[in-house]
């Protein structure tokens, strides 16, 4: 009896001294880990940060490009109206692709916004386009551009764009 005795004398005290130093090592450990981690969001967040903000700056210049009443300001109404619908479509579509990139900074209620906003902004300029006639010169459909943006009660940029500004006073 006197050999297992002995055995947990030597034991016990082995124990109580490895399962103290594994519990403060771990203890140490998860702390370092954590701080780390820390570290590395906060140093990611300096970086991201004016990438982020510089996306939503971009974002919001294409929404103001697309607004219909500036983009026909902007348009030669020089031409023919089928011309004209087609250069308003074309300049949606390719300020868009050009911007497509910058949704992954943004939050996917923000983008839907910038997407919706363009959806309506051409289908605005398609309603135009079908109460002029087919023969109109550029002008015509232009006027026609605005008066339909001045039936509406918001423009459809103007909600995207509070959308973004909604999103940025939260985050920032």
């Amino acid at each position: 009896m006197e050999p297992v005795f002995q055995i947990a004398m030597i034991i016990l005290p082995s124990g109580i001294v490895f399962l103290t130093t594994y519990y403060l090592v771990k203890n140490f450990l998860d702390h370092e880990s954590r701080k780390k981690t820390l570290d590395l969001k906060l140093a990611n967040q300096t970086v991201l940060t004016p990438i982020r903000l510089q996306a939503y700056e971009r974002v919001v210049l294409f929404l103001e490009r697309i607004n219909p009443n500036g983009m026909v300001m902007r348009a030669n109404k020089n031409t023919s109206g089928a011309i004209l619908h087609g250069d308003l479509l074309k300049t949606i579509r390719t300020e868009f692709e050009h911007n497509l990139s910058q949704q992954i900074y943004m939050s996917n209620k923000s983008w839907e916004a910038v997407v919706k906003s363009k959806e309506e902004t051409i289908k605005l300029i398609n309603v135009a386009a079908s109460k002029v006639s087919s023969d109109a010169n550029g002008l015509e459909l232009a006027q026609a551009v605005i008066a339909v943006s001045s039936q509406l009660t918001e423009m459809p940029t103007k909600n995207a764009i509070d959308a973004i500004k909604k999103e940025i006073g939260k985050e920032f």
